[in-house]
């Protein structure tokens, strides 16, 4: 049976490992760094910090004090986070920057986010505040540093097994869709983007089928395809991967062949980009594009489809030496071809 035995319902035209927020922050003033606390320490004598005859113990506690101590700045910081007064503003500024730097150190941050009374909805709040900035779009580099620190923690309760769920269950993605969804090339939007999609590929990292069948029922496709035609090159990279994500689900691949209106939606920002790369030659995106065209492959229909509208640079030596040293990408591309020259 072919795609044109049946009518196509298509896609809608219009519409990322870990990524944090890509853009600078405005300078603040911080509670003391590590750094200055191991010099505090060192010039203390050297009888308090080990004692003879107990040369683990005195370094042991002084780590679980320095851990205790971390952790109640996280809750500090959470407790500036609740804190709604306009005089506060700066405050939760701090917060939102220091946690953001803590997601990567302290494994329960998602979950203390997540079970902390009001935090999520305190940081939506952070989110939905700018959306009346994206059209007309007058967004500042400054607010959108703000509210990349806060998609980043988001980023942190995606990434969680015990939180992804119920992150999930909450429609939360949904509320990035506004900032995947437009298109100025200001640096301002593009920190959004690039940190929204950062959401989404912390989500669709772990192969779920749970994550891949919420992802498809909001038409997260078409809002990766129209990034991976005009975004830049990290935020094509980050579109492309969530895709190649979502094609490695049986699922995913499923709902893309269903219908020739899919597969040629997908098929034509693949080209698009495999013509583009001629010219840039930019071999982390290289890698992504042969990946989901060997995944399409694998797609009876697609592979039909594929031995006619293959893009001819995957088939001669246009990327030899770019490809020359990746030699998993280069045995990729090889089964791609044997794939389309079986039958």
């Amino acid at each position: 049976m072919s795609w044109h035995e049946s009518a196509p319902t298509g896609m809608q035209a219009s519409i990322g490992v870990g990524i944090a927020g890509p853009g600078p922050v405005a300078p603040i003033q911080s509670l003391p760094s590590q750094q200055q606390q191991q010099q505090q320490q060192q010039q203390q004598p050297p009888q308090q910090q080990q004692q003879p005859g107990q040369p683990g113990q005195q370094q042991g506690q002084q780590q679980q004090q320095m851990s205790a101590a971390d952790q109640q700045r996280i809750y500090g910081w959470i407790e500036e986070l609740l804190s709604t007064q306009p005089s506060n503003l700066r405050r939760r500024e701090t917060a939102l920057l220091e946690l953001s730097k803590k997601r990567e150190n302290f494994d329960d941050l998602a979950l203390i986010l997540w079970n902390s009374f009001g935090v999520m909805t305190s940081l939506l709040i952070e989110i939905t505040s700018v959306y009346p900035l994206l059209n007309p779009p007058v967004l500042t580099v400054p607010v959108s540093n703000r509210v990349c620190n806060a998609l980043a923690l988001l980023q942190c309760v995606a990434s969680h097994p015990q939180t992804r769920s119920h992150f999930l269950n909450a429609h939360i993605p949904l509320f990035l869709y506004p900032f995947l969804n437009t298109t100025s090339k200001a640096r301002p939007f593009e920190y959004l983007r690039l940190t929204s999609l950062g959401v989404i590929g912390a989500l669709v990292k772990n192969d779920s089928s749970e994550v891949v069948s919420f992802l498809l029922s909001t038409e997260i496709i078409p809002l990766c395809l129209r990034i991976m035609e005009t975004g830049s090159e990290l935020s094509k990279t980050v579109a492309i991967f969530v895709v190649q994500k979502i094609l490695n689900d049986d699922g995913g691949l499923g709902y893309i062949c269903q219908t020739y209106e899919r597969f040629y939606a997908v098929g034509t920002v693949l080209s698009n980009m495999v013509q583009q790369l001629t010219q840039t030659q930019a071999v982390r995106l290289l890698k992504h594009v042969v990946r989901c065209y060997l995944r399409l492959s694998d797609n009876p229909r697609a592979r039909e489809a594929l031995r006619q509208c293959l893009p001819e640079p995957l088939r001669d030596a246009t990327f030899g030496l770019v490809l020359k040293d990746d030699v998993a990408t280069k045995r990729a591309l090889a089964q791609l071809l044997m794939n389309l020259s079986d039958g």
